[in-house]
C-alpha cells in the first residue's frame, strides 16, 4: 500500500518511509491512498487479537517483512495482562440496563496508548531495515499525558534510538507525570514545557519542519511517536474490529449487524482509526466523538465550524485538554478525494486566523462527514456524577476520559434528533485509560471529599493514599505499575518555555551524536 502527504498528494511513499519520517517534509500527514482490504467478517469471527492485528498490519504495511511483523506482534502484546489484549466487558446495572466498555487499558502503562506503543519501536526497526539506514534516530513526542509514558516505555533502550518527551507542566495527573519523570533507559528523556498540549504539539511539528537545519551534518534522523506517524495509527484499527467480534461471539450481535462506538478523543487518532475500520467493511453505523470542556471537536461536528480562538480549560480528563486536532487532517484529506490544496487552504487558515468553516470552503465534505460522525461534550461536573452514578449503579470503575464518553452515549441514546433505529444499535464505549491514572478525581467523584475546582486536582494530594483507599473502598486493585511509582526516584526534571524547545533539542542533538556509539 502507498502513502501520500496530505499537502502533496504527489509525495508517495511506502510504509517504511512513511513509518520513519513519521511527518511529510511540507507538514502533511502520511495517508493511505486506498482501502482495497476488504475485511470477509465470516472468515474472523474466531480469529484472536494477534491474528487480527497480523491481517491489518501486513496489509496496510504490505512492503514490511511479514514474518519479522507477525514476530512483533507476539512480543507486543505478550505485554498485556490478558490474552485478549482488548476485552470489550458487559456491565449490568440495577436495572438490567446494559453498557458495552471495550477496555483498552490492559497494557504495560495502564492506557490505551500502549495497543499502538508497544508495536511502534518494532516497526521502526523493521524500517529501519527496509531502508537500511545507518543513522540514529530521535523520536520527537507531545503528550497530553498517556502517550508520554507509553512511548517512553516502547522505546527506551532500543539501540541507535533516542526519545524526548515534551508534556504541558502541571496540565497531566501526578500519576501520569510520575510514570514519565520515573523513567529509566539509556535513551529518554522527558521535558515540562510552560504552556499546554497545543504547545507541545505546535513545537513537535516546528522541530520536525526544521531538521533539514537542525540535523545538517548529524549522523541523526527525526521520526516521531504520536499519532501524526501512520505507525501508530494502523494498529488501533485492530481493536474495532476485535469489539465487534466480540459482541457476535457473545451473542449480543449477528454478523453484519451495525453498531455505533463512543470514543473520547482530543486528536482524533483514536476515532480516526475507528473510521478506517468502517472503510475496510466493518459495520459501523455511527462513531461518536466524545469531548470534555475543550469542545472543538463537538463544535466541528456540529456545525462545520473549526474554531480555535476560545479559552482553553484544563479539566479533570487531561489527555484531552486540546485544541489543535492534528489527525482531523486525515479525515479532510479522505473525505475530500485527496484533494491536498483543499487541505494546504485550510491548514494555512487555521494556522494564520484559527479558524476555518467547512460549509463555504467544502460543504460536500461536512456533509460527508456528518452521515458517519456526532459529536457531544461533558463538563467537569458531569463527568463526576457520572463516574459517581457508573459506580453506584453498575459497580464498575471508570476514568474521568471513559466518564466523558458515558456521558456522551447518555446523550445520544436521548438525542431524538438522531435516528431511532441508530440510537437502538448496541454502542460500545472505549475506555481509554485505567481509573487509577487519575485516582484523586476518582475518589473526588465518588466521595466528593477532594474538591479542587475547575480542574479538579491538587498537585499536593498524596496520591498514593487515595490510591489505597480508592481500592479497599471498591473492592479493586490497582495496577502494579502505578503502585510502586512512589518508590521510584525522579529521574527527570528539565522545564523549558516552547520558544526554547529549539534549541534545547539542539544541544540533545550534539550530545547524541557526540556520546551514542
Amino acid at each position: 500500500m502507498q502513502f501520500v502527504s496530505s499537502r502533496n498528494k504527489m509525495n508517495v511513499v511506502f510504509a517504511e518511509t512513511a513509518i520513519v519520517k513519521g511527518l511529510a517534509e511540507d507538514g502533511g500527514l502520511f495517508t493511505p491512498v486506498d482501502f482495497n482490504l476488504r475485511l470477509i467478517l465470516d472468515d474472523l469471527k474466531n480469529k484472536s487479537y494477534k491474528e487480527i492485528a497480523e491481517l491489518i498490519i501486513t496489509n496496510f504495511f504490505d512492503t514490511l517483512d511479514k514474518t519479522k511483523i507477525k514476530n512483533a506482534i507476539n512480543i507486543a502484546y505478550d505485554k498485556f495482562d490478558t490474552r485478549d489484549v482488548t476485552p470489550t466487558k458487559k456491565v449490568i446495572d440495577k436495572n438490567g440496563n446494559a453498557d458495552f466498555y471495550l477496555e483498552l487499558f490492559h497494557g504495560p502503562t495502564s492506557a490505551f496508548k500502549d495497543v499502538a506503543l508497544t508495536m511502534l519501536p518494532h516497526l521502526l526497526t523493521i524500517s529501519y531495515d527496509k531502508l537500511n539506514i545507518n543513522k540514529k534516530i530521535y523520536i520527537l513526542c507531545a503528550t497530553s499525558g498517556d502517550t508520554g509514558k507509553a512511548a517512553l516505555e516502547g522505546f527506551k533502550d532500543v539501540n541507535n534510538t533516542f526519545i524526548t518527551v515534551f508534556y504541558p507542566y502541571e496540565s497531566v495527573s501526578k500519576i501520569q507525570e510520575l510514570q514519565m519523570t520515573t523513567t529509566n533507559g539509556n535513551n529518554t528523556n522527558v521535558v515540562s514545557i510552560n504552556g499546554n498540549f497545543d504547545d507541545c504539539q505546535k513545537a513537535v511539528k516546528n522541530l520536525m519542519k526544521e531538521s533539514d537545519n537542525l540535523l545538517k551534518d548529524k549522523n541523526v534522523l527525526f521520526s516521531s511517536a504520536n499519532s501524526i506517524n501512520i505507525g501508530r495509527l494502523v494498529p488501533q484499527i485492530v481493536y474495532y474490529i476485535k469489539s465487534y467480534f466480540d459482541l457476535v461471539n457473545a451473542g449480543e450481535i449477528k454478523i453484519n449487524e451495525k453498531i455505533n462506538f463512543i470514543v473520547p478523543t482530543g486528536n482524533f487518532g483514536d476515532i480516526l482509526a475507528g473510521y478506517i475500520a468502517k472503510r475496510l467493511g466493518l459495520p459501523i453505523d455511527k462513531l461518536i466523538c466524545a469531548s470534555n470542556k475543550n469542545n472543538i471537536l463537538t463544535d466541528f461536528l456540529n456545525t462545520g465550524v473549526y474554531d480555535a480562538r476560545r479559552k482553553f480549560y484544563n479539566t479533570n480528563s487531561p489527555s484531552m485538554d486540546i485544541i489543535i486536532s492534528s489527525n482531523l487532517e486525515r479525515l479532510l484529506f479522505i473525505e475530500s478525494g485527496y484533494d491536498d490544496n483543499f487541505i494546504k487552504n485550510i491548514m494555512e487558515e487555521l494556522d494564520k486566523n484559527k479558524f476555518y468553516d467547512l460549509n463555504k470552503i467544502n460543504k460536500n465534505v461536512y456533509e460527508n462527514i456528518k452521515k458517519t460522525f456526532l459529536g457531544y461534550f461533558a463538563d467537569v461536573d458531569e463527568t463526576n456524577v457520572t463516574i459517581k452514578k457508573v459506580y453506584d449503579e453498575y459497580n464498575y470503575l471508570i476514568d474521568t476520559h471513559t466518564a466523558v464518553a458515558k456521558v456522551a452515549k447518555d446523550k445520544f441514546v436521548n438525542d431524538e434528533n438522531v435516528d431511532e433505529v441508530t440510537r437502538k444499535n448496541k454502542t460500545v464505549i472505549l475506555s481509554t485509560a485505567s481509573p487509577y491514572k487519575f485516582c484523586t478525581s476518582v475518589y473526588d467523584a465518588i466521595n466528593g471529599s477532594l474538591n479542587k475546582g475547575e480542574n479538579n486536582k491538587d498537585y499536593n494530594a498524596d496520591e498514593f493514599s487515595i490510591m489505597e483507599n480508592l481500592e479497599k473502598e471498591t473492592n479493586t486493585s490497582a495496577p502494579k505499575n502505578l503502585k510502586i511509582l512512589n518508590t521510584l526516584p525522579i529521574l527527570h526534571k528539565d522545564n523549558v518555555d516552547v520558544n526554547d524547545a529549539y534549541d534545547y533539542i539542539k544541544n540533545k542533538i550534539d550530545e547524541i551524536n557526540v556520546n551514542k556509539k
